[in-house]
């Protein structure tokens, strides 16, 4: 019988996709995995670069393991305030204007303050605007409409926001009766969340860890170096537990663990992607391995930066990734089934 808890994961997911940590303005989602690790006395230190590191010793500590998942969003950050005292925006991560056309969004001021608006295209109604629909969405289009009685710029700039000012999206996290999480920023809260899981689980005594494991929670990912600095000097095995894709000519689905082979930084360590297959075979995990084209981890960051590890890639099947996000609890649990086998397996 399984000792994962889907319940205890959706919970932790539902409080970190609802806090704002674009990649550069992470220290509150940090702050609340720091908080778990002293409730649980697990000892951790936070990088210079902003990054959370916990250790768990393991029965062998001469040769060790790390996992990692990150807490950076998507997001934006203000390029412009425009005459009419609106907002151009500048991305914070790879995605599509299209995919926030609409959303909420809060304004992070440098004081502290945080304003809200609505991300919108400069022609957005279609009784003035009879090609709305046909617009470009790109950097000159897509523009924030504050929530305040702002009409020039000086107004904007008068209640405190100003060039380089972080933009957050609203979550919207649901969870519906037939099992699905629907949220912004599964990517990778859920694995955050999954992992926060397993730490509860060692602490708890309820898993034996081979190995001295370290439990990275990365915070510049999806600026593409969030796992290349801190790796301790034993670490020999990398598991970064991201996302699965999901869409045409993929296997992953949303109801079981993602296996990837191969994404744009190239093949992962053939040794550890078999392993892995194998454990979900010997243990009825529910897996797919799959190729991600337009993909890179913090792991393949690691590789990258010159690390002598083996390097691998796993995570629950995540739909509509970097827009409309959504996984089932199914998932969640697979991916945590086999994260809960491989740290209590050999070495490859």
């Amino acid at each position: 019988m399984s000792v994962i808890e889907e319940k205890e994961i959706v919970s932790y997911i539902k409080e970190l996709v609802s806090i704002p940590s674009p990649s550069g303005y992470t220290e509150q989602a940090i702050k609340y995995a720091a908080d778990f690790m002293e409730q649980r006395k697990v000892p951790y230190n936070i990088t210079n670069k902003g990054a959370l590191l916990a250790t768990l010793k393991g029965e062998d500590d001469d040769k060790q393991r790390l996992l990692t998942a990150h807490v950076d969003t998507l997001g934006a950050m203000v390029k412009e305030i425009k005459a009419n005292g609106r907002l151009k925006l500048t991305m914070i991560g790879g995605f599509r204007w299209n995919s926030v056309e609409g959303e909420y969004c809060k304004i992070h001021t440098a004081d502290g303050a945080i304003i809200t608006g609505t991300i919108l295209i400069n022609q957005t109604s279609v009784h003035v605007y009879k090609n709305a629909g046909d617009a470009k969405r790109d950097d000159e289009t897509i523009e924030v409409r504050i929530d305040a009685i702002v009409k020039t710029k000086a107004e904007t700039e008068a209640i405190g926001i100003s060039v380089g000012d972080f933009v957050s999206f609203e979550p919207r996290v649901e969870v519906t009766d037939t099992g699905f999480l629907k949220s912004r920023h599964l990517d990778d809260k859920a694995s955050v969340g999954i992992l926060l899981h397993i730490i509860d689980l060692i602490s708890a005594g309820k898993i034996k860890l081979a190995y001295t494991t370290h439990f990275l929670i990365s915070n510049n990912e999806e600026i593409g170096y969030g796992g290349n600095s801190n790796i301790p000097e034993k670490t020999v095995e990398y598991l970064a537990v991201d996302m699965g894709a999901i869409g045409d000519g993929q296997t992953t689905d949303e109801f079981s663990v993602s296996i990837c082979a191969k994404d744009s930084s190239g093949p992962y360590h053939y040794k550890l992607r078999q392993h892995l297959v194998s454990l979900a075979q010997a243990n009825a995990v529910d897996y797919r391995v799959d190729i991600y084209p337009y993909y890179g981890s913090d792991a393949s960051a690691a590789i990258r930066a010159g690390y002598d590890v083996v390097h691998g890639l796993i995570g629950p099947g995540i739909d509509a990734s970097h827009a409309f996000e959504r996984t089932h609890v199914s998932s969640l649990k697979h991916t945590a089934n086999l994260i809960l086998h491989y740290i209590q397996s050999e070495l490859v």
